[in-house]
């Protein structure tokens, strides 16, 4: 149903392309549920591309916890660093892809000290060509407290940016809080001039 909801959207303006999405929102809101949701509702052949690394057992369970609830419906590719070479590997037309998160492949791109935004103008150049839709899960961490130190700041603000390019590559942007997602774009509503 939501799939098909944003579909239909976009059939109304005439648009069918493969349509991705991007899946936003705070610390346990419920936007992986939801984009898992989207994903399902599709009809496609989930894909499930995790970006998270187990550095302790705290992250350990929570990736194991992941794979049980999802279950053998999904076929799940864990990448914490090549993701333009995962998606150009897994896409296929009768695949719906997920790739969750994008707040955790930054970390691991910063912490491999590699450069975000090289990696960043890779996956805008391939994401256009890929026949199957990709829902993106990022985490929006600038709504909080600032951060105390410098290199926390510096990953708050990267991880806006971050969001802010996929948010552009994107046709459909969705912020969850909650569990209820709210649509960003397209906008529900005109925009506003003064």
């Amino acid at each position: 149903m939501l799939a098909g909801q944003l579909t239909k959207m976009a059939e109304q303006r005439g648009d069918l392309r493969v349509r991705h999405c991007l899946v936003t929102g705070g610390a346990r809101s419920g936007k992986s549920a939801y984009a898992e949701k989207l994903v399902i509702s599709s009809g496609r052949r989930p894909t499930y591309i995790a970006t998270g690394q187990a550095f302790d057992g705290e992250m350990e369970e929570r990736i194991v916890h992941h794979k049980v609830q999802r279950g053998d419906l999904w076929d799940t590719v864990e990448e914490p660093l090549e993701l333009v070479r995962v998606l150009k590997t897994h896409a296929s037309s009768d695949r719906a892809i997920l790739v969750d998160c994008l707040t955790l492949w930054l970390s691991n791109l910063m912490h491999a000290e590699r450069d975000w935004t090289v990696e960043l103008e890779r996956l805008q150049a391939v994401l256009s060509s890929l026949p199957c839709p990709v829902v993106f899960v990022g985490n929006e961490v600038g709504m909080g407290i600032v951060p105390e130190n410098a290199m926390a700041r510096a990953f708050r603000d990267e991880a806006g940016r971050l969001n802010q390019r996929i948010a552009d590559l994107c046709h459909f942007v969705m912020f969850v809080a909650a569990g209820q997602p709210l649509q960003l774009k397209p906008a529900v509503f005109p925009e506003i001039s003064l």
